[in-house]
């Protein structure tokens, strides 16, 4: 599987292309409205079928470019079942696979962050959305967060994949691009060198974190899969 990194420098998201080299088979993780137009240029240039447009949750910083996707160069757009989304293709749930050509992409599900956070897992790779950040994680405080869901969501999950398979996070606001699961669980500052559950719930209780600044308008535009006037 190709993996094309891409980057909004407004909301410091990643956005993920990746594709099946046989079939040209692509799928866009985690999209920006204000970069579709780029994404859909990139698509074209190389050539890629848009099969999955994947929400790795209903984010509060960005409006996702994911339903203006679907309409210029098409897929479906898969979000997960708790978001309640009228507007996605598919609401999906732990344990559905995806398939770019032959190649599969595992849904984990990943709360903690919001309640409908989404992790996919293909072969050698994982993004984990705002769950698991390079040496941090995701926010906790507010959409239906959860100390304990967030711990268990990379202890008990994405700890459990082999210690070579790299992360590719959501978010990064330290200038890293991505990581492995192995370096995670030695070095990450919330969750790593074995943490117990206490020792995190009292990091994040203490964040003291404002809400994101784009919140009031993110959240209900990405109810509407990102199709706002």
């Amino acid at each position: 599987m190709k993996i094309r990194q891409l980057f909004d420098y407004e909301t410091w998201t990643y956005t993920y292309l990746i594709w099946d080299e046989i079939t040209n088979e692509a799928a866009v993780i985690d999209s920006v409205i204000e970069n579709a137009e780029r994404d859909e240029k990139h698509i074209k240039e190389l050539g890629l079928n848009i099969t999955y447009l994947l929400e790795t949750h209903i984010h509060a910083d960005h409006i996702t470019g994911a339903g203006k996707l679907r309409q210029q160069v098409g897929g479906q757009l898969v979000v997960h079942k708790n978001s309640n989304s009228e507007c996605a293709d598919i609401l999906a749930e732990e344990g559905d696979i995806f398939y770019l050509g032959q190649q599969p992409i595992r849904v984990i599900h990943t709360p903690g962050h919001t309640n409908n956070d989404i992790s996919y897992h293909i072969e050698g790779a994982v993004f984990t959305g705002d769950t698991l950040l390079v040496r941090d994680c995701g926010r906790t405080d507010f959409q239906l967060g959860n100390n304990q869901a967030m711990y268990q969501s990379i202890t008990d999950k994405l700890f459990s994949l082999p210690e070579d398979t790299k992360v590719f996070p959501a978010h990064d606001y330290k200038g890293f691009s991505q990581s492995t699961i192995g370096e995670e669980k030695k070095f990450n500052v919330r969750v790593g060198d074995g943490k117990s559950f206490e020792d995190f719930s009292t990091i994040m209780d203490n964040l003291n974190l404002p809400n994101p600044k784009r919140i009031d308008i993110a959240v209900p535009g990405n109810m509407k899969c990102g199709l706002v006037d």
